[in-house]
């Protein structure tokens, strides 16, 4: 069994919680704090000379800011970088969306916590979130692939469910981007994040697509052309009249992708889709596996264009769906999918059928 320690560079202008960060860390022998940035500059340089497994990386920073010093360490000396952020301050939240476009893998809100116990918890969450980032594979940029694979044809869905994690934000903005304002299906999603980052997504996303981003209110009817997020903390499902629900996550992923798409399939029966993106875990797959089996639209993203083929890997050998779909054609399967004939019928779920 290797005994290699993860290499962690801590980036932070506050030496108090520069301090607290490496203390935290420190407790779990798995990793060693190899070094110490207190502005955007020197988090670059140290990034070229100690090569950190992981970069635990603040955002409001002197000189270069967060977004700026990920994207020169993507390009000149690529590591997995886990932004540690203040969700209190809403410029902080949008950088974080900005810094997960520059490369980084994930989003944590800094500790706001009263006491020294509930201080721990929160560090051996971070850590634990460390050693997993240590474990993804490093990639200085998103591949492109130029062969996309056929598609399908013949599909007339009336909504479409995405579940994603580790590198999802850049991964749905990419989908979302290229879908027109005039969709005719909503598009309901499931992204694991950290509680108090939710909104930020939300707005971020509004900037970079012409789709109506929003979260999701309990008992709202969905609407075309509109994309639904849960609130923080809890689930988003769809209940048989084809209603947005909400409930408060049971634990596990958060949101969950498998409640997500399972309820899309009891209330739309063949009449859904379902997608299962870049993402470290098995979320969504059994839940992709109940739209396929109610005779729907299924895919999961390849694993050459996913940061981490995790939850994709799991759908795909759960048989939940053929083979894998290059991110860059998930926008085109989504519109292909819900291509409306001449007449538009009454989209009213009936558990899948006509």
């Amino acid at each position: 069994m290797s005994t290699k320690k993860i290499r962690v560079l801590v980036v932070d202008d506050s030496p108090t919680m520069a301090n607290t960060l490496t203390a935290l860390l420190t407790e779990e022998p798995r990793i060693e704090v190899v070094g110490r940035a207190a502005d955007g500059n020197r988090a670059v340089q140290l990034a070229r000379l100690l090569r950190p497994d992981v970069i635990t990386m603040d955002l409001l920073l002197p000189g270069l800011d967060g977004p700026a010093a990920i994207g020169h360490i993507m390009s000149q000396a690529p590591a997995r970088i886990l932004v540690v952020s203040a969700v209190a301050e809403q410029r902080g939240v949008d950088l974080g969306f900005q810094a997960m476009s520059a490369g980084a893998l994930e989003l944590i809100g800094k500790p706001n916590v009263t006491n020294a116990e509930e201080l721990r918890k929160w560090g051996r969450e971070l850590a634990h979130s460390v050693c997993l980032m240590a474990e993804v594979p490093v990639i200085s940029r998103r591949p492109r692939v130029s062969q996309p694979q056929p598609l399908l044809t013949g599909a007339r869905v009336d909504v479409f469910g995405l579940v994603a994690s580790t590198g999802g934000p850049p991964a749905l903005a990419e989908v979302l981007s290229k879908l027109p304002k005039d969709l005719p299906v909503p598009v309901l999603i499931a992204q694991h994040i950290t509680v108090g980052f939710t909104q930020g997504m939300v707005r971020w996303l509004s900037q970079v697509c012409e789709l109506n981003v929003l979260m999701a209110r309990d008992g709202e009817r969905l609407e075309p052309g509109r994309v639904y997020f849960p609130l923080d903390g809890h689930d988003l499902l769809v209940d048989s009249a084809g209603m947005a629900r909400l409930q408060r996550s049971q634990g596990g992923p958060c949101p969950n992708g498998d409640v997500l798409l399972q309820s899309m399939a009891a209330a739309y029966g063949r009449r859904c889709g379902g997608g299962v993106l870049t993402g470290m875990g098995e979320d969504g797959a059994r839940g992709l596996l109940a739209i396929r089996i109610a005779g729907g639209v299924t895919f999961a993203q390849d694993e050459a264009s996913s940061v981490v083929y995790g939850m994709p890997r799991a759908a795909v050998e759960l048989k939940a769906t053929d083979g894998g779909v290059p991110l860059s054609s998930v926008a085109e399967l989504i519109l292909q999918s819900c291509q409306r004939p001449s007449f538009r019928p009454t989209r009213v779920p009936d558990g899948g059928s006509r």
